[in-house]
């Protein structure tokens, strides 16, 4: 996993509790299609779906890529 650099002083960018849908967890960013960001850890948690490829996180973002997405930057697995 990629260190996050975190901006504590930005008014956009944040760590967020998310449920994030990709195939396996060894990644380290995600576009923000593949990321539903929830309000607590327990509804991370809560939303979990191995099945359907969906694991709780804690992630940072939105931040623009080069490209013109948005992506989240995850900071740990739940």
């Amino acid at each position: 996993m990629q260190r996050v650099i975190i901006d504590p002083e930005s008014k956009s960018l944040a760590e967020r509790f998310a449920l994030v849908k990709a195939a396996n967890r060894r990644r380290g960013r995600f576009p923000a299609g593949c990321v539903t960001v929830v309000e607590t850890e327990a509804a991370a948690r809560a939303g979990g779906d191995a099945a359907r490829k969906l694991h709780p996180a804690v992630v940072y973002g939105p931040s623009s890529s080069s490209e013109g997405q948005q992506l989240y930057y995850l900071v740990k697995w739940l």
